[in-house]
């Protein structure tokens, strides 16, 4: 059984002191704002770019991250990046492949904050995460290669792990999708996972912090998939901030997001998304996404 994803409030009317701000698509809010003079304060908008069920620890960040600040903080869903080129969210939890494609479309436009460390052994307490080639429990498949001619299921095809990762593997493998009997996009992980479940197609691959927390709260799960094959490990999904929001206000937030995980409250809110502590993080780690990207998809200049 698939979780069910974590959402709520389509809209939400954000009131401090005197001003009020209808912001769409809200999903939690952190009154915590200075009135002291009783001026406007612009909410901190994050939007949440991946799995929904990471949705609750996300709003615990956000709320965190707002106190911290002393300002009024709220997590909306990301439903496009035209959200991020517009300016109407200040900080995201993005894949690192839009990112990537982001910075290199408009040099300048993020920030990097931050990215979280998971906590399980094999991340070697590292911003690291896998693309996990799952199947059902009963399927014959042992190995990648066993699925050649089967059902195919890419999550979006701006998913690093669920999509671009596979395309390598494949380029690698001297193949084409066509090793594939066919290939749908389901839109999301959870979505993938639930159609491997059903047997609406062979195989997916799977963001390895998106299963986890799948695997955590839904431990029927273990017994209805298997794990294949395992792609990476590459430099996990990070928090990021536009250019648009002051530098000082960057800064403070990077800061609250890495004190988070250092008492023992955050670090049992975090645990509940697998999450042991948020670390600094360079563009340079990113890196591994370019090089994937420029052999999967090369721009026409031949730039990563």
């Amino acid at each position: 059984m698939i979780g069910p994803a974590m959402g709520g409030v389509t809209s939400l009317r954000v009131f401090c002191g005197v001003w009020q701000k209808p912001l769409a698509g809200a999903i939690n809010f952190a009154p915590v704002c200075n009135t002291a003079v009783n001026s406007p304060v612009k909410p901190l908008v994050f939007a949440n770019f991946l799995a929904p069920n990471m949705t609750s620890v996300y709003a615990y960040v956000t709320a965190q991250v707002g106190r911290a600040l002393d300002m009024p903080a709220a997590l909306i869903e990301g439903r496009d990046v035209e959200q991020l080129r517009n300016g109407s969210v200040d900080l995201a939890f993005l894949c690192g492949l839009p990112y990537v494609r982001l910075c290199r479309e408009r040099p300048g436009m993020l920030r990097l904050l931050a990215a979280p460390v998971l906590d399980e052994p094999r991340y070697q307490d590292r911003p690291v995460y896998f693309s996990e080639v799952i199947v059902r429990r009963d399927d014959p498949a042992r190995s990648f290669g066993d699925l050649r001619g089967r059902s195919w299921a890419h999550n979006d095809p701006d998913s690093f792990s669920g999509c671009l990762v596979v395309r390598h593997h494949l380029r690698q493998l001297g193949e084409t999708e066509a090793f594939f009997g066919s290939v749908t996009f389901s839109g999301r992980h959870q979505e993938s996972i639930r159609q491997v479940v059903r047997g609406e197609v062979d195989a997916s691959a799977i963001d390895s912090h998106v299963l986890g927390v799948e695997r955590l709260r839904n431990p029927d799960l273990a017994g209805e998939l298997r794990v294949i094959a395992v792609l990476g490990p590459s430099s996990i999904p990070p928090v990021v901030a536009s250019s648009t929001l002051p530098e000082e206000v960057q800064t403070r937030a990077r800061q609250a997001l890495c004190r988070l995980g250092s008492d023992p409250l955050s670090r049992r809110a975090l645990a509940g998304g697998l999450i042991r502590r948020f670390v600094p993080i360079e563009d340079r780690a990113y890196d591994d996404i370019r090089q994937k990207m420029a052999l999967v998809e090369p721009s026409p200049s031949g730039a990563f």
